[in-house]
């Protein structure tokens, strides 16, 4: 018993240790790309998606993926389980995710989401979300996707959590094309709720020697309903929840 809690500590220390260095590395190197090379969005978010495929596989996370991630300008949205989703969405498309302001000020992170796009909301003003929509426009018309967690924040519900609506309402009135994602972490430990810390779950969940989560990709939706497309979409992701098995 002492001998394997030995072997999860340093599984934690390893694993927070390759997550400094290299998510440092990564920034540099996106900096260096963009301020001496003149490498533009494009190229540095095929850097991050690199980061976050060895990044994860590092961290111990694995499982499988059903149907294919967009290779198209679209709003992936996605249920919200934890800290980790972002990252999990990023090791398959190149796309800016929308987040809470806050994360700018994370060391090392908040620089490089920057460096390699990223979206900021202030969900407690209305002139963010307005702006994060407009925004999202331009991005999407200039060829991007946009990854969006429309229920808000993190939940351990078995489906999902009311979905907003405003990036439904710009998907019907300019047409852009909606891809539901599901996220199916196996161990309901893995979800981030409540009042943790990302160091407090982190440090309890990293210890495990296996993270074992799933990501389906649905099918494109297009109307000018922004009910029906949030409806549709919501349906399709917690459809994909029920079914799960881990």
């Amino acid at each position: 018993m002492v001998y394997f809690r030995r072997v999860s500590y340093l599984r934690l220390i390893w694993r927070f240790l390759f997550f400094a260095f290299f998510t440092t590395a990564i920034v540099v190197e996106i900096w260096l790309r963009r301020t001496f090379m003149g490498a533009d969005m494009r190229a540095a978010m095929r850097v991050r998606r690199r980061w976050a495929r060895v990044l994860l596989h590092n961290v111990g996370i694995r499982g499988a993926t059903e149907g294919t991630a967009p290779d198209f300008a679209c709003i992936i949205v996605c249920n919200h389980r934890s800290y980790l989703d972002p990252i999990l969405m990023l090791r398959d498309v190149d796309a800016y995710p929308v987040a809470k302001a806050e994360l700018a000020d994370w060391p090392i992170i908040g620089k490089g989401a920057l460096l390699a796009g990223i979206l900021y909301l202030r969900r407690d003003h209305s002139g963010s979300r307005a702006n994060a929509l407009r925004l999202m426009e331009e991005k999407i018309r200039a060829g991007f996707q946009i990854i969006l967690f429309p229920e808000g924040t993190t939940s351990g519900v078995h489906g999902t959590l009311p979905f907003k609506k405003g990036v439904f309402q710009l998907a019907a009135r300019t047409g852009i094309p909606i891809v539901p994602a599901a996220l199916i972490f196996h161990d309901k430990k893995d979800f981030w709720v409540g009042k943790q810390t990302f160091l407090q779950h982190a440090g309890r969940r990293f210890k495990e020697k296996i993270i074992r989560v799933d990501i389906c990709y649905g099918p494109i939706l297009r109307g000018d309903d922004a009910e029906k497309l949030l409806s549709g979409a919501k349906d399709w992701i917690d459809g994909r929840l029920g079914t799960a098995t881990g």
